[in-house]
Parts: structure tokens; sequence; C-alpha cells
């Protein structure tokens, strides 16, 4: 694996402002040898080391074999890894914060395609991505379906949904509240659409802990601390709010137009049990997506998160399509 930054230059958003000096993290497997690069894409508060959070997927010998395929990973745009964002220094010296540009997911696939131009890469054999990075996958094959040869979408859609928007902002106001404790309860918030109601019942059903805390109540707070050690809540705030302007029919003709211009031969998995990323998301990317052959149902108990932990069935899916 080589860790590398690709200077890019001055990035024009959607909204017409520039952000100056855009540098891209990103992470890389394998060596170049003709059309064979592999491009995964992060979810939200993900990072570009998919061998770590996606260890059972990616690395010799497995689905996404870094033996076989050059791997490339990317820091999100707007994030808080070493990709510019609210932690980037701006222009006077001082970091961006709360003043870094909003941004879209169209802004994130710009940055992303001029990450692929500075590493000679034309066409990716396939653009994989999850969740926040199915939404980018999906960008980049609507943007440049010349460079997309094949695409797996997982647990994604094709708008951010009224519900999905009025979740992220209510964690959005949280943090505006009040950045440190807000980034906890906002992860809070998240974590519990992220599983199954199932799977809690079946967890913690209506245990009590020794401190007199229902034991989920725990488990969220616990949840919330490990994402405050190691995010940062203008990076979240930002994020959140690019997801929210998902929509690859905007200024497209609307949805059905957008995923006609999908050339990519296309998986599109969803996980029964995810009520933030519901199937009927991605049955409408299925059947919109010329080269989608139809749904592909991933069983899990975890609800969303499941497209993280189901390694078998997700394995499969990804390998089926690279090969």
């Amino acid at each position: 694996m080589n860790r590398r930054h690709a200077e890019i230059g001055d990035l024009t958003l959607e909204s017409g402002r520039v952000l100056p000096s855009v540098s891209v993290s990103h992470r890389t497997w394998g060596t170049r040898a003709g059309g064979d690069a592999v491009l995964i894409e992060h979810a939200l508060t993900g990072d570009s080391e998919v061998t770590s959070w996606w260890r059972d997927l990616v690395g010799p010998g497995l689905a996404i074999d870094t033996d076989r395929w050059f791997v490339v990973a990317a820091d999100i745009l707007g994030g808080c890894g070493e990709t510019t964002g609210p932690t980037s220094l701006a222009p006077d010296g001082q970091p961006w914060r709360s003043r870094f540009p909003d941004l879209t997911v169209r802004d994130q696939v710009a940055a992303e395609i001029l990450l692929a131009d500075h590493l000679g890469v034309d066409r990716w054999h396939a653009v994989i991505g999850g969740s926040a990075g199915g939404m980018r996958a999906l960008e980049w094959a609507v943007t440049a379906p010349e460079r997309v040869e094949r695409l797996f979408l997982l647990a994604t859609s094709a708008a951010a949904s009224a519900e999905q928007i009025g979740l992220s902002a209510i964690q959005q106001t949280a943090i505006r509240n009040d950045p440190e404790n807000g980034l906890a309860l906002a992860r809070q918030i998240a974590h519990l659409t992220y599983r199954s109601e199932p799977e809690l019942a079946q967890r913690f059903g209506r245990e009590v802990h020794d401190d007199g805390r229902f034991a989920v109540a725990s488990y969220l707070a616990h949840h919330g601390d490990k994402l405050v050690r190691r995010f940062d809540a203008d990076a979240y705030v930002t994020l959140t709010r690019a997801m929210d302007s998902h929509d690859v029919g905007r200024e497209r003709g609307g949805v059905v137009a957008a995923l006609a211009r999908v050339t990519a031969r296309t998986v599109v998995a969803g996980i029964d049990s995810d009520r933030l990323y519901p199937l009927a998301q991605q049955q409408e990317l299925a059947d919109g997506i010329p080269g989608a052959d139809g749904l592909k149902v991933v069983t899990s108990l975890h609800g969303h998160d499941g497209f993280l932990i189901e390694s078998d069935q997700v394995g499969a899916l990804a390998r089926a399509l690279l090969d």
C-alpha cells in the first residue's frame, strides 16, 4: 500500500465558488498493468484505508484482489482526512472550519476525476461504493460514463430522500448547537439508523446496566464517543450536507434520464434489513440502469451496516462483477 497526495489545483464548485489549491490524499495497492484500475469509494466517516474497514474484501487473494487489480481509494473532499476539507488551511493561513464552502457529491467526484487524470487512469475497470460511497460511484458513472467499465452500487440511492435529509438536518443542528457533544449525539442518531430493530432487540432488548442506563443507550453513547475521538464536527456537517445534495437527476432531466446515461455493466445490491436506504431505492437503480442485471439482495440482521459486515455475500457479488 502506498499513500500519496495529488495536488489538483483550484476546483470550481457547482456553487461557482473556487476552492483553491486542492490536495487529494489517496492510497493505492498493486501496480498498473493496462485497464486494471479499480476505484473504491468510502462512506461518510470512512477513509481511504479500505483494507482496514473492508478487510475481508480487499487484499491479496480476496474478492477485490490487490495482487490482480490496481486498487485506488481517495479520502473524500470535505472530510477530515488529508484531502482538502474544513481542517485544512484557508488562504488566510487559518483552518477553514465552518467557513469551508458547501460541496455537492458532484464536486467530490469532480475532484476524483482530476485525481484519475493525475494517476493516468483514463477508464476504471470498476468503480465500487456503498452508502455515501455509492453516491459517488453512481455520480462517476453518470458524469463520465466513458470512464467506468463496471459499477457496483451497494446500499445507496439515486437521490437523497426527504427522510434521509431530515435525519441529516437533525444531526447538523445538534453539531451547530454544540460541536463536540453535538457530534457525539449526531453519531448516536446516525448509528441507530445504521442497524436494524430486530438486531437491537436481539442484542439488548430491555436490558439495564448497573448504572441504571438501558444497554442500548450505553451502546449508542459508546459509538458517539468513539467518533468524537477520530472525526471532526465541521467535516461531518460538510459531508452530510453534500449527501443531502445527492440527486443524479438534477439538471439532467430527472432520475430516469440520468440513469439511462450509465453504460457500465452494473451490480446493484441492497440489504434486506436496511431501514436507512430501503430496498426500494436500490430497485429504482436496478430498474433504471441499462447494464444492471436486476437487484441483488444481501440478507443481514445488521441493517444498513450489513454492507460492511456481510463480507461473504458482498464479496461474492464484487468478485463476479470484476471477473
